[in-house]
Formats: structure tokens, sequence, C-alpha cells
């Protein structure tokens, strides 16, 4: 039987992979380039999914508990990302050499999975709404919603149901 935290983790990697694959049709279908602090989100995401699963496929209690440790600290890093890309770098006419640009970049992940990493537009030209809302706002809610889905993760007494 599985335990309840490790169907949070399961479910936590579920939305952090369809967050990504959102990304991706956005980009390549609906041609939205992404700024420096959109694709460090991804790699959140990313990073947090693969965490989840590892979490969310047995290992036992300790291992899932860490894991949704874990998550819930990388949900709250993407929260504050989120919130940067919103409240100041879409305001601002580039974000070369902010904190995402340099970290991006110094890894090499944009010019090494530029179709998933790449960064092609500036924070101001990023800002995309969907129904209304801006793209780093849908993020940032999502970020929420995986923390508090981790906590129980987490912390929770590990019963099978």
């Amino acid at each position: 039987m599985t335990s309840r935290s490790e169907r949070l983790l399961r479910l936590i990697a579920l939305f952090s992979f369809g967050a990504v694959g959102i990304a991706l049709v956005s980009q390549h279908v609906f041609d939205m380039p992404p700024c420096a602090w959109c694709v460090m989100q991804r790699l959140i995401y990313l990073v947090i999914g693969v965490i989840a699963l590892v979490g969310g496929f047995g290992g036992g209690r300790a291992l899932t508990r860490a894991c949704g440790a874990l998550a819930a600290l990388l949900s709250a890093c993407g929260v504050v990302a989120a919130w940067y890309q919103y409240s100041v770098a879409a305001k601002m006419l580039s974000c070369d050499q902010t904190f995402a640009d340099r970290f991006m970049t110094g890894i090499g992940l944009d010019g090494g999975v530029p179709w998933l990493f790449g960064i092609y537009a500036t924070c101001m030209d990023a800002t995309v709404s969907v129904l209304g809302i801006e793209y780093a706002l849908w993020s940032l809610a999502l970020f929420v919603i995986l923390f508090f889905m981790a906590l129980p993760a987490a912390f929770g007494r590990g019963r099978t149901q």
C-alpha cells in the first residue's frame, strides 16, 4: 500500500511536469518566448517533479519526508522567483545580469537544452496574460499550491490508505 504522502508527492510531480508542458506549448505552439525568470521557474518545477517522484515511489518514510521537505523548500523558492518576475523583472527593460540570467547561463542549460531553457525574451517582453492574469501569477499560484501539498508529505504521519 502507498501512503498518503507518497500519493501527494506523485500528484506534485504530475502538476510540476504539467506546468513545464504548458510552458513549452505556450512557447513552441503559441510563440510566447520565455525570459530568464521563466526558464528558471521551469528548472525549479522539473527539480520538484524529480524529487517528488523519488519520494512518491517508495523508499521508506524517511525518504518520503525528506522529499516532501525538499519539494516544499523548492516551491518556496519558486514563489520568490515568480513574485520577483512579476513585481520587479517584468518592469525592467532588460533582465540581463539578474540572478536568473546569470544562474541559467552559468550552469549552461540555456545553450545545452535551448528548446527547454533558452532565454529568448526580456522579462518585460515576456509579460503575457492568460484569462486576464499574468503568466507569472499563474506560476506563483501553482508554487503556493505545491508548497501546501508538500507540507503534509514532509510532516504527515505517513498513514497508508
